[in-house]
């Protein structure tokens, strides 16, 4: 079974960046579209952005510019870089397998505050 260990979240000032890294156990990695989501207190998880072994990429519009999903499937490791930070990107990240909805992981808590 899989699962999913996010990292990198903290606290940064408007304008800043981040990278988090989501590291999956298993040896089936690369059949999985992996995702970013984000919940902030109050709301409905998010979707920030997927990416495809194969390199499909899909931003939600909020992100569109400015964040950057990547994966490294020798590492097993899918990565949001984010950037030019907005006090309404701040909310816990999820990573998830695309089509999977039975788990979730405690996430990275991500606050851009100045």
């Amino acid at each position: 079974q899989v699962q999913l260990v996010e990292s990198g979240g903290g606290l940064v000032q408007p304008g800043g960046s981040l990278r988090l890294s989501c590291v999956a156990s298993g040896k089936f990695f690369m059949l999985y579209v992996m995702g970013w989501y984000r919940q902030a207190p109050g709301k409905q998880r998010e979707m920030v952005a997927t990416i495809a072994s194969g390199g499909t990429i899909n931003y939600a519009d909020s992100v569109k510019g400015r964040f950057t999903i990547s994966r490294d499937n020798d590492k097993n490791t899918v990565y949001l870089q984010m950037n030019s930070l907005k006090p309404e990107d701040t909310a816990v990240y999820y990573c998830q397998i695309i089509g999977r909805t039975d788990s979730w992981g405690q996430g990275t808590q991500v606050t851009v505050s100045s």
